[in-house]
């Protein structure tokens, strides 16, 4: 993902243009806030489209905030501003981590969808042992399949949807489940690397079910030749906290 500093002026079309030239799954850019409670305020572009909220750029935005010297008013809690209201990130050492927002859709699918999201994934409708609306911004459509191996064994055909697909592992395993996120950009299908909007909703689904007790590991990018890790837990008040190790691989400037 790229994040954009100090991009005061440019106009949506701008924004777009810049993302799309990037081909990055994310492209965020870093505003002044509109919320007194707020340290600053983010939009979020795929190369195709804006969206409301996103997960792994909400880690490298405070990231990229942080190092070209931003100054939280709370020690070790940055506020991010965006479209699905204020989101909280933690600060450990090397680590953040966002508090996952509360969905905006929760509940059962209709059996058409899911039918028609077996068909997206190359399987048959009775491997997916579960489902439900995970939507935290990005639409997410969550599908549980029997273990982390049949996950890592999709072969997606073209869908319409905004798929997250999740699998045990055995016990014992190093991670609790594998990850994979599938959508539509342009007509054709993407699969993203990791994502930490899905990782969120996932989590509060599958622990509101009593499935994974955190803290835990979530894999996710396997499939990708990536190795993703995504680290879940909960507070003491059951808000469940996304996370990872975030860095600068590369910056510089660009004119526009």
């Amino acid at each position: 993902m790229a994040v954009v500093v100090d991009c005061d002026g440019l106009s949506d079309e701008e924004m777009q243009q810049f993302a799309r030239w990037t081909n990055l799954s994310e492209t965020t850019f870093l505003l002044p806030p509109t919320s007194t409670a707020a340290d600053y305020r983010v939009r979020f572009f795929t190369p195709t489209e804006e969206l409301t909220f996103a997960g792994h750029p909400t880690l490298g935005s405070a990231y990229a905030w942080l190092i070209h010297g931003g100054s939280p008013r709370s020690i070790n809690t940055i506020v991010q501003e965006c479209e699905v209201g204020l989101i909280n990130v933690h600060r450990d050492g090397s680590s953040l981590s966002f508090a996952a927002p509360s969905l905006l859709r929760g509940g059962a699918v209709e059996e058409s969808l899911l039918a028609e999201a077996a068909t997206s994934l190359g399987i048959h409708r009775d491997a997916i042992i579960d489902s439900a609306w995970i939507d935290n911004g990005p639409g997410w459509l969550g599908i549980q399949l029997g273990s982390a191996e049949q996950v890592l064994a999709i072969k997606p055909q073209k869908t319409n949807l905004t798929l997250g697909i999740v699998g045990a592992y055995p016990a014992g395993s190093r991670f609790a489940y594998e990850v994979r996120a599938f959508y539509s950009s342009g007509g054709v299908t993407v699969e993203d690397p990791v994502t930490g909007s899905l990782n969120a909703s996932l989590a509060q689904w599958l622990i509101g079910e009593g499935r994974f007790v955190p803290p835990y590991l979530a894999s996710q990018g396997l499939a990708m030749g990536h190795a993703g890790e995504v680290q879940v837990s909960m507070d003491e008040s059951k808000q469940v906290w996304i996370g990872g190790v975030v860095t600068a691989c590369i910056q510089g400037t660009v004119e526009m």
